[in-house]
């Protein structure tokens, strides 16, 4: 007698388990956090109060989420004692891509596209209003302002500013024109100059500021982006280069959160 196979038979093996990420980031407690920490980096302490967790609690689950590469770490300039947390998004993003089209290639992640609608829409809207904050206004504030008009496509209108203003940075120019944008002419402004004004957003790029950051009409949602000063070291030009690369990064993710606002 000839065997014969069930017409809804699976031709292969499926997998008996979720890819890790999944497993990983399912966890209520590592899910809120990662939701924080798409808003804003935050310290450990922060986290502990907004997920309402034990601080060891909390620091176990974001150790789980650095070894798998969905949160990086870095030491405050501010206070080397201090550890600020960031969700790499971009990784987020392709490890979740990967889990979907592991159960089914239609499942594969697109990315958003980040450019005005054809049809004008977006053009349409009222430029939202945004303002990048570090200390001297020299290099990453200057180039975050730059590179948010740039890839916007006209739906941001940027401003920067710092606590200490100094010079702009000859690398931080020297950058910008490399990526089309020159801003050899701009100067550095201290923050107070915006006392009065109105911004949808403001991000402090540095630890320092980020302290001292005072208040804005119009309470404007806030979020903090712990970024390394490019100036601050040996590595010279190539830290500088790093550094736009995160900001358009982030830049980008961010033009997606505005749509959705």
């Amino acid at each position: 007698m000839s065997d014969i196979t069930a017409p809804n038979a699976p031709t292969a093996a499926l997998p008996a388990e979720p890819p890790d990420v999944l497993r990983l980031t399912g966890h209520p407690v590592r899910w809120q956090l990662m939701n924080e920490l798409a808003r804003s980096d935050r310290m450990v302490r922060e986290l502990t109060a907004l997920v309402g967790q034990r601080q060891s609690l909390t620091s176990y689950h974001l150790g789980q989420l650095c070894g798998v590469g969905l949160v990086t770490k870095r030491r405050s300039s501010a206070d080397g004692r201090d550890t600020y947390y960031s969700l790499d998004l971009a990784t987020c993003r392709d490890r979740l891509a990967e889990a979907g089209a592991a159960l089914h290639p239609g499942l594969r992640l697109v990315p958003a596209a980040s450019t005005p609608a054809p049809d004008g829409t977006q053009r349409s809207r009222s430029p939202l209003r945004v303002l990048f904050l570090c200390t001297g206004n020299s290099s990453r504030s200057q180039m975050a302002e730059a590179l948010a008009e740039q890839l916007s496509g006209g739906r941001i209108a940027a401003a920067s500013a710092g606590s200490r203003p100094k010079e702009l940075h000859p690398h931080a120019v020297r950058v910008m024109r490399e990526r089309g944008v020159d801003i050899s002419g701009r100067r550095s402004t201290h923050f107070g100059e915006f006392a009065e004004e109105r911004f949808d957003r403001v991000i402090s790029l540095c630890d320092r500021v980020r302290e001292a950051c005072p208040e804005f009409p119009g309470n404007p949602e806030t979020a903090h982006w712990s970024i390394a000063d490019p100036a601050s070291g040996e590595a010279g030009y190539p830290a500088f280069v790093r550094t736009a690369d995160v900001l358009t990064t982030r830049i980008r993710f961010l033009l997606h959160a505005l749509e959705h606002t």
